[in-house]
């Protein structure tokens, strides 16, 4: 089970998160969002820890040059971005590459979906060829961030092949009904405030013990 920490933004406490070996750790790039990183610590992360940025509905330009500036592995969009977008994003991804004439690296793409009873799971069908993961969020008033849970026993809707990360008002008590879920696609959980000692701030000694208990 996969483990993705996002809403990170301090330094020490980026530290004390690359000890437990997360495998995803999320910058969020959104103006409107609490946990907007304004200054990019200068942290080293190791390869082995996929730091991901998060969009809202920004512009290919923009995402690109937060890729090359930070050497962001994967990016997240959680807005209304299309598939469209998402292939376009790929590409000049690989353009800028070729220009600056740097080895390629492969993008990951994260395509968020805000779910509630009414979601309709082919939308993802959309998305197939162009994403690496799905992130299944709650929908709610904001785009994520919203602290709350939706019904998981609508995930037995999806029927696709892309891999899932669960999201949405995940907290430490909530391990046993994430291990009761039996669904092939899902393959790790995304955490934010429900770990939180305060806004872009987390509790380390919790997500170890939730982390322990989750594998």
């Amino acid at each position: 089970m996969k483990i993705k920490v996002c809403g990170m933004r301090d330094k020490e406490n980026i530290e004390s998160l690359i000890a437990l070996k997360p495998d995803f750790m999320g910058f969020i790039f959104y103006n409107k969002s609490k946990r907007l990183v304004t200054d990019f610590p200068k942290v080293k992360i190791p390869s082995t820890i996929k730091k991901v940025g998060v969009f809202v509905n920004e512009t290919i330009e923009e995402v690109l040059n937060f890729v090359e500036k930070y050497q962001l592995d994967c990016i997240q969009l959680h807005g209304d971005e299309s598939p469209e977008y998402c292939k376009k994003l790929l590409n000049s991804h690989l353009e800028r590459s070729r220009k600056i004439n740097s080895d390629y690296v492969k993008l990951g793409i994260i395509k968020a979906f805000s779910v509630d009873e009414n979601f309709d799971f082919n939308t993802t069908k959309l998305y197939k060829n162009c994403c690496n993961y799905f992130l299944l969020d709650t929908k709610g008033n904001d785009y994520g961030g919203n602290g709350i849970k939706f019904n998981w026993e609508i995930l037995q809707k999806y029927k696709g092949n892309i891999p899932f990360l669960l999201s949405g008002g995940i907290s430490a008590k909530d391990v046993n009904e994430i291990k009761k879920i039996n669904h092939p696609q899902l393959i790790g959980v995304d955490v934010n405030s429900g770990f939180e000692i305060k806004l872009a701030l987390k509790d380390i000694e919790k997500l170890k013990e939730f982390k322990s208990n989750l594998l």
